[in-house]
Formats: structure tokens, C-alpha cells, sequence
């Protein structure tokens, strides 16, 4: 493998990375906050999917106004989302929460058949993100690819930012420690949950609207978004934003090189990775040992 070559996939690596740190972070949110086991999180990629391909013909080459709309929608529809249903799961046991997010599934399914249609879908990438730059003599690399990365950085930093340095991520990380003191110190747990949970929709539905340019969107594409996803807050540590992000990066240079060289067996080597790790570290990479 030459050089330009190695470089290439290291950037897929990244990019890979960063698009599954956008839905794992949420993800692990939901699930270390509020306990809940939500088999419906892919769903929310899909939606971001979707909304891409229904706004971008709205906004044209308005990329990212698309986006901020597109996330504006998402976080109002999980807010409405948690109120109605998942309010109601907190004191059921996991079998259930499995049972009832399965559920929505196919209920998201159903609704998007019924709107969109079964067909494959394609979204134009904005004209002054077209294109492509030299790496070396030979290779080339897509500047959408490169925006997409340095806007899950951008994302990633804010994120951190939030949680670290805000009176926000105070609460959100004192509700991953323990909730019964978040309750004992007057806060609105049930606004938490739901501030939380709309966050978790709005990234996971980002991570779908910029991937759309870059892959088809096409009916139940959230199920293999959604296994992945929950290898990387296993590997990361449930309820660990930091976790999350080194786990991605970690799952997109196996997945990616794995592919490059190992392809006979490359759908083996994340697990093989999980696995190795639970041994070493039952808690995850940054998860709190009980």
C-alpha cells in the first residue's frame, strides 16, 4: 500500500469514526442517564436520512441551513416523542424497554413506507462542496468526505464542551452517577430526561443527514447503524462521552482497514475487538467500574 493510499483510508477511518461517534453519543446518553435500552435509536438516523432527502430540494445549496433545520425538527420530535412514550419506560425492566423500542421499529418503518415509499434515494451534494482534491499524484479525496469530518469535530468538541464546562453537563453527568441525588437536589428530572433525549435524536439524526450525500437512503438502513452503535458504547463505556468518541475512532480504523486488508473476514474483526477489550475491561475503555 503506498502512501496516498494509506492516507485515504485513514481519513475514511476518521470520518467513519466521527459519523458513528454523532449517533453512539446519544445513544450512550439515553441509555447511562436514563436507563433506557432504546433498540429504536437507529430509526433516528434513518429520520436525518430521510429529512435530507425532503428538505435539500427546499434549500438547495443551503447545506447547512438544511442542517440546522433538519436538527431543529429532529430535537423537537424526540422532545414530543419522550413525553408521549418513552416517560413511560423508565420503571419498566429491560425485557420490556427491548420489546416496546422493537416496536417502534416498525412503526417508523411503516410510517416511512407510507410517506416515502419503499424506492432508493439519492441527495445531491451542494455544488460548492463538489468535487475533489489531489493527495499525491495519483489519489484523490471528495471535499465533502473532508466536511463531513471536520463538522463531526466541530460537533464533538461542542459536545464536550457542554457536558464539561456547562451547568447542563453538570446535571447530565451527576443523572449518569446517580439519579436519586439528581431528584434529592430539586432538579426536574423528567425535563432532564427529555432535554437528554431530544439531544440524542437531534445527533443521531444529524450523523443521518450528513452521511445521505455520501450513501443512498433507503428503507431500514438505521439496523446495521444501530448493532454497531451499541459496540461502540459497550467498548466505550455506558454513559461515557469520551468513551464514545475513542471507541468510534477505534471501530473506524478496525472496520476500515479491516476491509483493506482482511476482507474475507473484515464483519469479524469489530467484535473480535469488543471482545478483547470486555476481557481486559468488563467496564469499557472509560466506563466506571460498579
Amino acid at each position: 500500500m503506498d502512501f496516498g493510499t494509506f492516507l485515504v483510508q485513514c481519513l475514511n477511518s476518521v470520518q467513519y469514526g466521527l459519523l458513528l461517534f454523532l449517533v453512539a453519543s446519544g445513544l450512550t446518553l439515553i441509555f447511562g442517564i436514563m436507563g433506557v435500552i432504546n433498540l429504536a435509536h437507529g430509526s433516528f438516523y434513518m429520520l436525518g436520512a430521510y429529512l435530507a432527502f425532503a428538505l435539500s430540494p427546499l434549500f438547495g445549496d443551503n447545506f447547512i441551513v438544511m442542517l440546522l433545520a433538519g436538527v431543529a425538527l429532529a430535537a423537537i420530535f424526540g422532545y414530543v416523542l419522550e413525553w408521549a412514550f418513552f416517560s413511560y419506560l423508565y420503571q419498566r425492566d429491560h425485557l420490556q424497554q427491548v420489546l416496546m423500542t422493537y416496536g417502534l421499529i416498525l412503526v417508523f418503518e411503516e410510517l416511512r413506507s407510507i410517506l416515502v415509499g419503499n424506492d432508493v434515494h439519492g441527495v445531491k451534494v451542494p455544488s460548492w462542496l463538489d468535487g475533489s482534491f489531489a493527495l499525491g499524484s495519483l489519489m484523490s479525496y471528495p471535499w465533502y468526505r473532508l466536511f463531513a469530518s471536520a463538522a463531526c469535530v466541530v460537533l464533538a468538541v461542542g459536545l464536550y464542551y457542554v457536558v464539561n464546562r456547562t451547568r447542563l453537563g453538570m446535571m447530565i453527568r451527576a443523572g449518569a452517577s446517580n439519579r436519586d441525588m439528581v431528584r434529592g437536589l430539586g432538579i426536574d428530572i423528567r425535563r432532564l430526561y427529555r432535554i437528554v433525549f431530544a439531544a440524542g435524536v437531534a445527533l443521531a439524526a444529524l450523523a443521518g443527514m450528513i452521511a445521505a450525500p455520501m450513501s443512498s437512503v433507503y428503507p431500514n438502513m438505521g439496523a446495521s447503524v444501530l448493532i454497531i452503535c451499541f459496540v461502540v458504547v459497550v467498548i466505550g463505556g455506558i454513559g461515557s462521552i469520551t468513551g464514545a468518541l475513542v471507541a468510534s475512532l477505534l471501530v473506524g480504523f478496525v472496520d476500515t482497514f479491516g476491509k483493506v486488508f482482511f476482507a474475507e473476514v473484515a464483519g469479524m474483526g469489530v467484535y473480535v475487538l469488543m471482545a478483547v477489550i470486555l476481557i481486559w475491561r468488563p467496564e469499557g475503555l472509560m466506563g466506571k467500574k460498579a
